[in-house]
């Protein structure tokens, strides 16, 4: 599965999650942005449409894009995605990495890239994305529940219900 990445290098390479993953081989990362897949899932935290398990042919036939740059400089940064096809934004999870354990919807990279594989299918590629860090297999079991139930889902619609009844519940 193609997992391509534009870093925006606005974070401490240090802890930067898309370097790690860069590194282990799990991700591309480009510099210029048409560099990425044409076609693939961009995700994107202003799109309109919330990734499902529909968008499971697309990721496995195109991959999926991201664009690493710092929650911090998020609207800023997001101009650089305008005008694409293909855009999701991921449904209610919680962080659990370092720099904002806890914190819903404000996720690293990497747990980006792992939900997106879980949701639409590719719970393998999930589990493996996440092995890379002390805390990732508890990102993976903090949000089970919403990733399982997310995986089930039929369409986006579906998805953004269960977020819904989740936060309302």
């Amino acid at each position: 599965m193609k997992a391509v990445i534009f870093h925006a290098e606005e974070c401490d390479r240090r802890k930067c999650t898309t370097i790690r993953l860069a590194r282990g081989g799990k991700v591309k990362v480009v510099n210029k942005l048409n560099m990425l897949p044409t076609g693939a899932i961009i995700l994107d935290p202003f799109a309109e449409k919330a990734l499902s398990p529909e968008d499971r042919e697309t990721i496995k036939e195109k991959g999926i894009s991201a664009l690493d740059c710092s929650w911090k400089r998020i609207n800023r940064s997001s101009v650089m995605f305008k005008g694409r096809k293909n855009h999701r934004s991921l449904p209610f999870l919680v962080a659990a990495n370092p720099t904002n354990y806890g914190k819903p919807c404000i996720l690293s990279t990497a747990e980006a890239i792992a939900a997106t594989f879980y949701i639409v299918g590719f719970k393998d590629i999930a589990i493996d994305i996440m092995s890379q860090f002390k805390w990732g297999p508890h990102f993976l079991e903090l949000n089970h529940e919403l990733l399982e139930a997310y995986s089930h889902a039929k369409t986006s619609m579906e998805v953004v219900n269960i977020q819904n009844d989740y936060i309302g519940g």
